[in-house]
């Protein structure tokens, strides 16, 4: 794990060295085992690099082989090592020495610019071919490891983080309105779908799934595709199935844990997708005598609960549940007292380096990471992108298909089922799912008023920026909701994977995070191999005999409690508590809206009687359970920005 930097000087000019010199300098703000930098000629390379994995420990990077004409810096953890090697026909004795850098080497003297589809991992990396005289770059297909650039008729300059380039004199800061105005127009917590455009006009980012080739001075983005070798997979039975996606999960977790000489953590929930990773990691470890650390986000004391019953905002009862259940495991319950998303704002701005809108979970996402560090843990587990690989099954979704196919047998058997496993009668499924199979029957119910998310950006703001129009779109404001995906679920999932903004937000806190804290957040659910298992898998084997997220449910029999596995009824939900959290500094925090409201550049781009409107409410007294009132999110928001702007520009 590093981060990574690099100048390419234009025309054969050579770089610099003091430019180097500042962008390695500022990323000296993190930790690092290694720091070092290679330049020749017209191109310098730049590794700041934490040793994670046993191999790191003797790897030097950047690195330059004079005999084939390659250097390379990278940002990498290889998770299909084996498989690669295998391919690449390498000896058996050298296999388990050889770096990961080393291994992108020969893939990409293997199959050249094609390599990054065959790869899975996390990865950032950069390869100067001084034989083609060709500067190549990739970024992995979810955006784990982030990767910038600058660059201009002179050169191309490019870091793992953003400020370092900052820090060149022909690097400017300039705000980019559109990114903002965009920013501020879509009511989720999902960023401009161009995930190539930063707050800063001048900088962009190298998009996931995609590589970047200067060759000739000129700059190229081309995007590759890691899923177009997925298949139908046809088995006989569905054991079959089970035991196929057994063995596909446990490779991934197990090659996230053998790859490290430190202690490894998971986060834990009382969910499947979490649950699902700790016992086939707990059991892993087990082996080799290893525990595994388990970290869970728990109310703050004297929160009172407030949330309906099929929820816990306390999910100490279930977590208790998978790790007595699954055993060697040491769990540990943080309540990150006296912290809240009010208290973390200067943090998190100076990890993300931008405007940031997942405030609900800032407090808890640092914390642990910050707990992880203390306990000496290298990689930490989670099963955050489990909802659309190993815990996909869309139940209702199905079930509208049947209907329209008229396929009334198997529905009824399923909606009976269904009602008993989730505890609602049939008539309503049925209610529901007619109405979603069937839209005109909507249309002789009475007209019901929806709602919609205030509108954040001030109009002449949007006006100029050029997004105008863009606010009458709900698809456009509603990017990450149902709104932005089709009905059908099938369709759905593929524009999931197809759409790499829905993961530039997650991957880019994850990366930061690991920088600054030398935990490498590592998500077997988010593995290729077992994304391209569930791809291929027919949508009966998810929901079935009345079980949505059916596979993994099957699946993991034997391996977590009957109570956490087969659980319909109940959910856990996160940072309930938010708000009681803030209340010892709500009296700041109105005193700093007010500040805001006063601000002539904020007055420019913010909506600003949607905020004196949220103001008014919050100057009463937001009550605990309003924990996810659109008033907090439009003052959190623009408070977070109003930080950022008074920082930066």
């Amino acid at each position: 794990m590093s981060a990574i930097a690099g100048i390419y000087r234009f025309n054969g000019e050579p770089v610099q060295m003091k430019h180097g010199g500042l962008v390695m300098e500022a990323l000296r703000k993190y930790p690092a085992n290694q720091s070092g930098a290679w330049h020749k000629d017209h191109i310098m390379l730049g590794c700041h690099a934490q040793w994670i994995t046993e191999q790191s420990t003797h790897e030097s990077l950047p690195s330059y082989d004079p005999n084939r004409g390659l250097a390379i810096t990278a940002d990498a953890i290889i998770d299909n090592r084996d498989e690669l090697m295998d391919q690449l026909q390498v000896p058996y004795n050298l296999r388990p020495n050889m770096t990961d850098s080393e291994v992108l080497l020969l893939a990409y003297e293997k199959w050249s610019e094609r390599m990054p589809e065959r790869l899975v991992g996390d990865f950032a990396f950069v390869i100067w071919d001084e034989r083609k005289q060709l500067l190549f770059g990739a970024r992995d297909f979810s955006g784990a490891r982030t990767l910038y650039y600058h660059h201009d008729e002179q050169q191309l300059s490019f870091c793992t983080m953003i400020n370092p380039l900052l820090s060149l004199p022909y690097v400017h800061k300039e705000l980019n309105e559109p990114w903002l105005a965009e920013f501020l127009a879509i009511s989720g917590v999902f960023e401009p779908p161009d995930v190539s455009t930063t707050i800063y006009k001048n900088i962009h980012q190298l998009p996931p799934s995609h590589t970047i080739t200067l060759n000739n001075n000129r700059v190229s983005i081309s995007r590759y595709n890691s899923l177009s070798d997925v298949i139908p997979l046809n088995l006989a039975s569905s054991q079959e199935y089970e035991e196929a996606f057994r063995e596909v999960f446990n490779k991934a977790v197990t090659a996230r844990l053998r790859r490290t000489h430190r202690n490894v953590g998971a986060h834990l929930s009382g969910g499947l997708d979490s649950g699902a990773v700790v016992s086939f990691a707990a059991k892993a470890l087990q082996k080799n005598n290893r525990p595994l650390h388990t970290f869970s986000y728990i109310p703050e004391d004297g929160f009172v609960d407030w949330t309906p019953k099929h929820r816990f905002a306390d999910e100490r009862p279930l977590i208790k549940q998978t790790v007595n259940f699954v055993g060697n495991i040491n769990d540990n319950y943080l309540n990150f007292q006296g912290k809240s998303p009010f208290s973390e704002i200067d943090d998190w701005l100076d990890i993300m380096e931008s405007p940031y809108k997942f405030f609900d979970n800032s407090f808890w996402l640092r914390g642990i990471y910050e707990q992880a560090e203390q306990r000496g843990i290298g990689i930490m587990l989670t099963g955050a992108r489990g909802n659309y690989s190993i815990s996909w099954g869309p139940a209702i979704e199905y079930y509208t298909k049947l209907m329209k196919r008229f396929n009334w047998l198997k529905l009824s058997r399923e909606i009976k089922q269904y009602s008993k496993n989730v505890g609602v009668g049939r008539k309503r499924i049925y209610s529901i799912i007619s109405r979603k199979a069937f839209p005109a029957l909507e249309r002789l119910k009475p007209p019901s008023s929806t709602y919609e998310f205030p509108q954040l950006i001030n109009s002449d703001f949007a006006k100029r920026t050029g997004i105008y129009d863009k606010l009458r779109d709900r698809k456009f404001i509603g990017i990450g909701s149902t709104d932005d995906l089709p009905a059908d679920p099938l369709e759905a999932r593929r524009q999931h994977y197809d759409r790499v903004n829905m993961w530039s937000t997650t991957g880019t806190s994850g990366c930061k995070l690991s920088l600054r804290y030398s935990v490498w957040s590592h998500d077997p659910t988010n593995d290729l191999r077992v994304i391209r298992f569930c791809l291929s898998t027919p949508i009966e084997q998810f929901v079935q005999n009345g079980m949505d997220r059916a596979l993994v449910r099957r699946s993991t029999e034997g391996w977590l409690p009957n109570p956490i596995r087969l659980n319909q009824r109940t959910r856990g939900i996160q940072a309930a508590d938010s708000i009681h959290r803030m209340l010892s500094d709500w009296s700041v925090f109105i005193e700093e809206l007010d500040q805001l409201n006063r601000d002539s550049r904020m007055q420019q781009v913010i909506n600003m009687p949607v905020i004196q409107d949220a103001l008014a409410e919050a100057r009463h007294g937001i009550n605990p359970n309003q924990a996810y009132n659109p008033s907090i999110k439009l003052l959190m928001r623009s408070l977070i920005l109003y930080r950022f702007l008074e920082k930066n520009f």
